[in-house]
């Protein structure tokens, strides 16, 4: 006999099911134990009656969170004992064989609500544990089909799909690296990319056109809210297009999306609202602006386009007094380009940057890329970066063999999915997140490493006094 979900009993009635799970509930009514069996598919009454002491005795011991295996035929609920909340709520299951496959410690906080009134902290160290509520089971999910669904749309749109590295070069750009020491050379550092961007347009310079990945980025940061040290971005990037061409592909894939995946949300306004950076400011006072007509309705889709950002801005640790806004990468309007060569007018200098906004939370940002050596080593000079052969000598390069025009973008998929499902932060999305300190209260890390590890890696640890 072989195994079913547990929802798709409804349709079984008079059959005999064999069905695994864990104990969600169990319920003494007299003589009578019911067992509410649950699966990630659903849950399922489970009936032991006393005419079989032998069954009845296993399930007076069973407890929450144990995992088992019944076999049993399918029957109809007594008429008016139906449970209209659940999937199976006309069925029940009369146990004929039952299995312990193993035994639980009690939970260390009920699973049966939200969680999230329960310290996360706590939540966070028996995170295998808080996954089975159903809500983050629900998100993950969701987050499934709709990173199936978005690999599918791409690839029938001509893109590929490319793993780029993990382990690569350490380079000033933005965020501080996370670095991984070398042992077999010693004294050398590989780097955890913050984003993909360098190799995704080394791929432009190959000739892939299109590229697309599921990408893990790592960005050593300051706490801020709802960010995490390390996160997923869907990142593409395309050839011989322009600003439009990226942004009305990125829309569809967007619309597209939420109609497949939440059907019951409404998009407010298509073609998404643009809206220039100067203008977003002034009418709203910030670049994340939240249109939604009415914020109370969770089903309510308010996407935005905001593009025209500075360049530059001051910055006042740096030795030539500016840093980029967005990305060093990214290419001047083209009638900006000129004043960028020749390092004039630095403060009206405008980035080919456009960010993808929904319900006040900025989910996607890109531009069109320099994809000329010139422009790209005068923006590195601007921003005082202090040896451009040692750290960017790679691309520069690269950028002098034959490249064409491109530009792309990047989506946070954490960002994005917590959104749509109405969540309060990214952790709820993520399966096994950090805090909000960049620690992890499940696996205890950061942690300290052996002293011999340290050897060979030719480390030595030394503390302030």
């Amino acid at each position: 006999m072989k195994s079913i979900w547990i929802k798709d009993i409804k349709d079984r009635v008079g059959e005999t099911v064999e069905l695994y799970g864990w104990v969600n509930v169990r319920r003494d009514h007299g003589k009578i134990i019911f067992i509410d069996l649950r699966d990630r598919s659903g849950i399922a009454q489970i009936v032991f009656t006393p005419q079989n002491k032998e069954l009845y005795k296993i399930a007076e011991a069973l407890r929450p969170e144990w995992v088992i295996s019944v076999k049993g035929e399918v029957a109809e609920r007594p008429k008016g004992m139906e449970n209209p909340e659940i999937e199976t709520g006309k069925v029940e299951v009369k146990v004929k064989e039952i299995q312990i496959l193993s035994e639980a410690v009690t939970p260390p906080f009920p699973l049966d609500s939200s969680g999230l009134e329960i310290d996360e902290e706590l939540r966070l160290k028996y995170r295998y544990s808080d996954l089975k509520r159903q809500r983050l089971l629900k998100n993950l999910k969701v987050r499934h089909k709709a990173v199936l669904f978005i690999r599918n749309w791409l690839s029938e749109n001509g893109f590929f799909e490319v793993e780029t590295p993990i382990l690569t070069k350490s380079t000033p750009e933005g965020a501080r690296d996370y670095v991984v020491p070398s042992r077999l050379y010693p004294g050398k550092f590989y780097a955890l990319p913050q984003s993909p961007q360098q190799y995704k347009q080394l791929l432009m310079v190959a000739g892939v056109e299109r590229y697309f990945q599921i990408a893990r980025c790592f960005r050593d940061e300051d706490t801020r809210g709802d960010r995490q040290p390390e996160f997923t971005q869907l990142d593409m990037e395309m050839s011989f297009i322009e600003k439009g061409d990226v942004m009305n592909l990125n829309e569809k894939l967007l619309i597209d999306l939420v109609k497949e995946i939440y059907p019951e949300k409404k998009i407010q306004e298509i073609p998404f609202p643009q809206f220039s950076y100067k203008e977003v400011m002034e009418k709203h006072g910030t670049d994340r602006p939240d249109l939604r007509k009415d914020k109370n309705d969770h089903s309510l889709l308010a996407f935005c386009w905001v593009t025209d950002f500075p360049f530059f801005e001051k910055d006042e640790n740096s030795e030539t007094g500016w840093t980029f806004t967005h990305n060093p990468f990214s290419a001047p309007i083209p009638e900006h380009r000129d004043d960028l060569i020749n390092q004039r007018n630095i403060e009206s200098i405008i980035a080919s940057q456009y960010d993808v906004i929904l319900n006040g939370s900025e989910i996607g940002g890109g531009s069109i890329r320099s994809h000329e050596s010139l422009v790209l080593k005068t923006v590195f000079r601007l921003i005082g970066v202090s040896d451009i052969e040692e750290s960017f000598g790679h691309i520069l390069h690269a950028l002098d063999s034959g490249v064409p025009p491109h530009g792309g973008i990047a989506w946070g998929l954490d960002r994005l999915v917590s959104v749509l499902q109405n969540e309060p932060n990214i952790r709820e999305v993520i399966p096994f997140p950090k805090t909000g300190d960049a620690r992890d209260p499940m696996m205890d890390s950061p942690s300290e490493i052996e002293k011999e590890q340290l050897k060979e890696l030719h480390l030595k640890i030394e503390r302030e006094k």
